[in-house]
């Protein structure tokens, strides 16, 4: 099943106003990066640097509602061959759809549904790019995309429905 919504924002500011944006961010990208990871142990499969499996995103950072971080797959996370596991693939796109509402909107979220598109194979070789972002804000749903990236090329591209759970005030993180 696939997620077909139409895109009522064509504009950088139209989606801006869409998903309500702070105007004036109160903790810096690493300082929230670093709290949030603190607040759920560090212990994350996508992105806690305590978790010996774990992809280990990091070098977050958010410019204009565009979230990004990187990762270097290990031997451990392919599938056949040296290609990235595809289901690898799809957990670094997920982590980046929560941290977009996690970072630009100061939202924790879960996945309500996940639509990928795997566009070129990705070798465990190759250092990644993941980029992703609020697109429109309804009430408690996010309606987010993002795509993984090789060399500056789009490799998997994802889009998504996630529910608002709190807001980060609500969890004491800010």
């Amino acid at each position: 099943m696939s997620i077909s919504y139409a895109r009522s924002v064509t504009s950088p500011a139209e989606a801006a106003a869409s998903v309500n944006r702070p105007v004036t961010l109160s903790k810096d990208t690493a300082t929230l990066v670093d709290q949030m990871r603190r607040h759920y142990d560090d212990g994350c499969f996508a992105c806690g640097r305590e978790n010996p499996l774990g992809l280990h995103l990091d070098e977050f950072s958010l410019d204009e509602g565009l979230v990004s971080a990187r990762f270097n797959p290990r031997e451990e996370y392919r599938g056949a061959g040296t290609s990235l596991h595809g289901g690898v693939a799809a957990t670094a796109l997920d982590e980046m759809l929560v941290w977009a509402g996690i970072l630009d909107l100061r939202v924790m979220s879960v996945t309500a549904k996940m639509e990928l598109k795997y566009r070129r194979p990705v070798q465990v070789t190759d250092p990644i790019l993941v980029r992703a972002r609020v697109d429109e804000r309804r009430g408690r749903r996010l309606l987010t995309s993002g795509e993984l990236l090789v060399d500056d090329e789009v490799c998997v591209e994802a889009s998504g429905l996630y529910l608002i759970t709190s807001d980060l005030a609500e969890l004491g993180i800010l």
